[in-house]
């Protein structure tokens, strides 16, 4: 009688290495989704890319962390060795290496404000860099003709502003360069104001301004690249920002700290009428001065008996005094002068912009035909007419049948759209 072997050994699954790191990263994506992960900073590492690279670690045990550039630029707080952290993500699977590792979406240090920590963070390495030295600071001009504002045209700050610069010393030519104050992209357009009057040299001095707020409302004034614009600044930069008690790091750059923007526009400029003033009693007293040592003179050569010398003498200080109304009749009209200055510089300005219409219009005129040319030649046209183009995967066009085998995957341009195909049959060439 046959005998018949029973075998119990279970079936074998059998994983590829690829594959069981796709199932495992499946697992774990599934189960730590989003989760905070709490230990000390470690092995900090900034790649070439951006990226950020570092390890949480305990007593006994660390988890590899990663935070990709796209995320890194919106951290307050930069990973540091060191640094008791919360760190929220999810759970990745590396499966080059086989290992697991944090996707790090946001970062904050334990037991301390992440702002205030980024805040004295970036302090420490600005100030390590020499960029609130007191030596590099600029002296702001004492009778700025220009001055460029940085600020919302939406917000009391400006219209602080501008009523008191009126009010102590009318006529003076101020230009605006809106920007955010707060929020997603306000750091960007300050730059842009701050390399706009950089470049240009048109204001003897830049203010820029901001009403009060809490800590996170003043943080476009704490980026770093606020920081280094201001430094860069080719004019001098008054820092204008909340109230009296609120400090920033561009405080510590610019050229200049007011406690809040009103009392920037006081610190830019004189009042008229003390200006007016004070040229009058220093008029006063060098006439004074003369007449004295006028009288002074004439009584010695009198006692001398040089009748002569004396009228000579009186004649010249008669041409000095002259001299001297003449200097103050010139001051006096300088400080008027913005007005007219400013009329003038509105027809040159009129003028430029009347000029520059004209050069686009000439180019719009040489460039309209040439696109239409263009248009005329262009391979849409061809396929317009019921023609498509075939390429293989990696893009290259197909001219010859035999270069795709039977099965293969092609694409398939049409005027409007695409197809994804596959070559079920070949036919043999045909001459035309």
């Amino acid at each position: 009688m046959e005998q018949i072997e029973l075998s119990f050994e279970p079936a074998r699954r059998v994983f590829g290495v690829a594959e069981l790191n796709a199932a495992i990263r499946t697992l774990l994506e599934a189960q730590f989704q989003d989760i905070w992960v709490a230990g000390e900073i470690s092995g900090v590492r900034l790649a070439t890319s951006g990226h950020y690279y570092f390890t949480l670690k305990e007593a006994e045990a660390q988890l590899r962390c990663v935070c990709f550039r796209s995320t890194a630029r919106y951290l307050r707080f930069k990973p540091q060795d060191g640094v008791a952290a919360l760190a929220r993500g999810r759970i990745d699977v590396y499966e080059v290496r086989g290992e697991y590792q944090l996707l790090v979406e946001s970062l904050e240090p334990q037991g301390f404000g992440a702002l205030q920590f980024a805040f004295e963070q970036l302090k420490r390495k600005l100030a390590a860099e020499g960029l609130f030295d007191p030596a590099r600071k600029r002296r702001i001009p004492r009778f700025p003709g220009r001055i460029g504002i940085v600020t919302s045209p939406a917000g009391a700050a400006l219209r602080d502003l501008l009523q008191i610069l009126d009010r102590r010393f009318p006529g003076l030519h101020v230009r605006l360069y809106p920007a955010q104050v707060q929020g997603e992209g306000a750091a960007e357009e300050v730059c842009r104001a701050l390399e706009y009057f950089s470049q240009t040299h048109w204001p003897d001095v830049v203010i820029l301004a901001r009403g009060g707020g809490s800590l996170e409302d003043l943080w476009t004034f704490n980026e770093e690249a606020v920081a280094r614009a201001i430094a860069a600044c080719s004019v001098p930069v008054i820092s204008a920002i909340g109230h009296e008690t609120d400090v920033t790091i561009a405080d510590f750059v610019a050229d200049l700290r007011a406690p809040t923007p009103s009392a920037a526009a006081e610190l830019v400029v004189a009042n008229r009428q003390d200006v007016l003033e004070q040229i009058d009693a220093a008029a006063s007293k060098l006439r004074q001065a003369l007449r004295y040592r006028l009288a002074h003179a004439a009584r010695q050569l009198h006692t001398r008996g040089i009748d002569r010398a004396s009228s000579l003498l009186h004649r010249r200080i008669g041409r000095w005094l002259q001299r001297v109304d003449e200097l103050d009749y010139t001051i006096r009209a300088s400080i008027r002068g913005p007005l007219a200055l400013r009329r003038r510089l509105e027809i040159a300005e009129a003028a430029a912009m009347q000029s520059v219409e004209r050069c686009l219009a000439r180019a719009r005129a040489r460039w309209e035909p040439l696109v239409a040319e263009l248009g005329q030649l262009s391979p849409l046209r061809v396929l317009e007419r019921g023609y498509a183009i075939a390429t293989d995967d990696s893009g290259r066009i197909l001219k010859d049948a035999s270069e795709v085998p039977a099965e293969s995957a092609i694409r398939v341009r049409l005027a409007r759209g695409g197809l994804k195909a596959r070559v079920t049959e070949l036919f043999p060439s045909r001459d035309r």
